[in-house]
């Protein structure tokens, strides 16, 4: 191993290392907002009283969590392209082709397949808010806006807030596969350069403990977010 090519500057590979990670998180954040996004609509739908919309949220889940992420991202990425080039084609007889930003197209992808499985969190979250709270609230007159602000939403995300932190790390593992499409994260960043300096072992190890320094930071930083929520509550 030759850890001299992580240095700064033309001769080393350290700052584009640092860039990467920079696009790493950047994705994952991205991400995971999104899937917070899906996986509020997905859980309402799978919530409500209406029989079409749990089907649809069934649906969702089921086909989401079942096919790989990085079948999603060829889907995504080489679909969009050839639905894009059509839709241009037939409006606009435009014959080139067209390229999905691949920043938008790895957050999409992940940020989708991460939403099955936010979904089921925060369905599970919502229904472990006590039935009786929410009844109280409404026996002593809130409204139902003021109920969910007040009531449904903080204890919700109480109960949800570990199982997103499994989630977060789904979304930072997953930023790897993006590498395919040619985004610069980390794994593309230790791809070229082991392809450049033909030390593979070296960037991939560094690859390795910096994926390791994201998801301890993380793991760190939800604890602290799980141990704020659940001041004034009153242990099991």
């Amino acid at each position: 191993m030759d850890f001299s090519l992580l240095g700064w500057g033309d001769a080393g590979w350290g700052d584009e290392f640092l860039r990467g990670m920079a696009m790493t998180l950047a994705v994952a954040t991205c991400a995971f907002l999104l899937s917070i996004v899906f996986g509020t609509f997905f859980a309402s739908a799978k919530l409500s009283r209406y029989r079409l919309l749990p089907l649809l949220g069934d649906i969702y889940t089921t086909m989401l969590r079942g096919i790989p992420e990085l079948l999603v991202i060829y889907l995504v990425f080489f679909g969009g392209g050839s639905v894009l080039r059509s839709i241009a084609t037939s409006l606009f007889g435009f014959e080139g082709y067209i390229d999905l930003p691949v920043f938008a197209t790895g957050v999409l992808c992940i940020g989708v397949s991460a939403g099955a499985y936010s979904t089921e969190v925060i369905r599970g979250a919502v229904l472990a808010v006590p039935k009786g709270e929410i009844e109280a609230a409404r026996a002593i007159g809130m409204g139902t806006v003021l109920r969910f602000r007040r009531i449904l939403v903080p204890q919700a995300a109480r109960y949800a807030l570990p199982a997103m932190g499994n989630v977060w790390q789904f979304c930072l593992k997953e930023t790897a596969l993006i590498s395919i499409v040619s985004l610069v994260e980390i794994m593309r960043t230790a791809a070229l350069g082991a392809a450049s300096t033909k030390e593979p072992f070296t960037f991939y190890i560094t690859a390795f403990f910096l994926f390791l320094f994201l998801a301890s930071i993380s793991n760190r930083g939800f604890r602290i977010a799980e141990d704020w929520a659940g001041k004034g509550v009153r242990r099991q």
